[in-house]
């Protein structure tokens, strides 16, 4: 999935101190109370609150979090006994869990981790516990914003070239913004396409960020080649800058997103956003192309001084669908995985995969010690592991899901179901009512192994793989190596191409 969620940063707590894990925890066992949930339901609905001059309409969750931020706010009187409950409910959630009650202060007040950890109350409030747990609204959404592009790669999931003729006018993006921010949603991906070179780019950024919502980018890395124009986004609002490397060769890099000089301005785009201290990270679709390079890639980002390597799956969807030969073997996926594990813990940065088995594959190999709760962040925090089965495995429908450049949504990028359009229902319509939506958030729901798996609440599997083998987005993730059977079938059935190196074009 592009782009950190912010929630997910917070929890990542590298001196072993437990903020927001611990209220997060500690509230969960709280809400398994029904007097309490009965008690805090209340919490969940709106109020209009005033902040000095500004007037803001949130759930009373919001307001009770930013007054324990040291925000001044003022609510209706009818409002403030549920604020005041909501408050004191959150420091017993840290003191329940001896957590430090600093660290989770100071979190929040960050208007992004606020308006996160407000979706998992009023999930709590709404739904009670659920493993996973539910939400009214995901804590990210990846926005497809357009489909012009400036390269071509192989892989690309939505096929981007140029713009489609029934995309979204600047109007329904504005509209579009209201619509997340009126659910609740704690960040938005911009991707596409290239979405930088969209006229509306800084626009949209600009609006987003001025609603209190964490603004990260996927990219190419063209435009943020030149300095002054990262610059000028990130004054706009862009908080994460994540930029896409297939190769540590640049010839190869450029013959797989097939524009030459595209490494050269990945590369730089990296260096400037290390250069002006935005959060960074570089995005790799590992295949076969790249397999024999990890160790390369790695080095180059630690050369770079990058923050973090995120490992994307491929799934073959939209050019990838003629392309996918260059997948890899579930064998070749869990070496993988226990190498990007090993690698983590020698390297001066993060490492990590959006393979929903990183999970599994770190509980394995720490003895059950370590666990990614979610495919971006792994860790040893004891409270991290508590939440592991809360909010952690594949993310489509349940803690995000895509928009697309024409206002359709998806459950995610990589998973083209239309679940809804923004151009005729809700945001919050369309996320709490659409019936393949409500089937993701169930995990005993999938089918094969993936239903029976002891690791389900953890990983789950990729459902945009599931879809893309099978058919079946509640379907087996043939990717897993305990789902290998399934692999050999597919493989077998369709004649599956596997080959042991990638050739580039005219090179064969």
């Amino acid at each position: 999935m592009e782009g950190i969620e912010p929630i997910e940063e917070a929890l990542a707590e590298k001196e072993g101190k437990s903020g927001l894990g611990s209220m997060l925890a500690g509230v969960r066992l709280l809400f398994g109370n029904p007097v309490v949930r009965a008690l805090l339901r209340g919490a969940a609905r709106e109020a209009e609150c005033k902040y000095g001059d500004r007037e803001v309409k949130a759930s009373l969750v919001y307001h009770a979090l930013s007054q324990l931020a040291g925000e001044t706010v003022s609510c209706p009187l009818g409002a403030r006994f549920a604020s005041l409950l909501m408050r004191l409910t959150v420091r017993a959630g840290v003191w329940l869990l001896r957590g430090d009650w600093d660290h989770a202060r100071k979190a929040l007040q960050d208007p992004a981790v606020r308006r996160g950890i407000a979706l998992v109350f009023r999930g709590l409030a709404m739904y009670g516990v659920t493993v996973p747990q539910k939400l009214p609204a995901p804590f990210l959404i990846v926005w497809n914003f357009t489909n012009m592009c400036n390269l071509r790669c192989i892989h690309c999931y939505q096929r981007a070239d140029k713009p489609t003729p029934d995309e979204l006018s600047l109007e329904e993006k504005l509209h579009v913004v209201d619509e997340l921010d009126r659910a609740g949603v704690a960040a938005v991906a911009l991707s596409g396409g290239e979405p930088t070179i969209h006229p509306h780019f800084l626009r949209i950024v600009e609006e987003l960020s001025s609603r209190g919502i964490y603004v990260a980018v996927a990219t190419n890395g063209t435009r943020f080649a030149k300095k002054e124009f990262l610059e000028k986004a990130v004054k706009a609002g862009v908080r994460y800058v994540e930029v896409s490397v297939d190769s540590a060769k640049p010839k190869k890099h450029d013959r797989f997103r097939g524009v030459p000089g595209a490494w050269e301005k990945a590369v730089q785009a990296l260096r400037n956003a290390v250069e002006l201290g935005v959060s960074n990270g570089m995005a790799v679709t590992i295949t076969k192309v790249n397999i024999d390079e990890v160790e390369d890639i790695l080095d180059l980002a630690e050369e770079i001084g990058v923050q973090r390597v995120i490992f994307f799956n491929f799934v073959p969807v939209g050019r990838g669908e003629e392309n996918a030969y260059i997948d890899l073997t579930p064998e070749e996926r869990e070496e993988l995985l226990r190498t990007l594990y090993k690698e983590n813990k020698r390297r001066p940065f993060e490492i990590l995969s959006t393979a929903p088995q990183y999970a599994r594959v770190a509980l394995q190999l720490s003895g059950g010690q370590e666990v990614a709760p979610t495919h971006f962040y792994m860790g040893n925090d004891r409270i991290v592991r508590a939440l592991a089965e809360f909010i952690g495995g594949c993310g489509a429908g349940r803690i995000y899901a895509a928009i697309q450049p024409n206002g359709d949504m998806t459950p995610c990028v990589f998973l083209p179901i239309k679940v809804g359009s923004l151009r005729e229902k809700s945001f919050t319509e369309i996320w709490t009512q659409n019936p393949l939506l409500q089937q993701l958030r169930d995990r005993d729901k999938l089918h094969g192994f993936c239903g029976k798996c002891p690791y389900r609440y953890v990983c789950g599997g990729c459902r945009a793989r599931a879809y893309a083998y099978t058919g079946d987005p509640l379907g087996p993730d043939p990717g897993c190596i305990l789902n290998k059977k399934v692999w050999d079938e597919i493989a077998s059935k369709h004649r599956v191409r596997l080959i042991k190196k990638w050739t580039p074009p005219g090179e064969a």
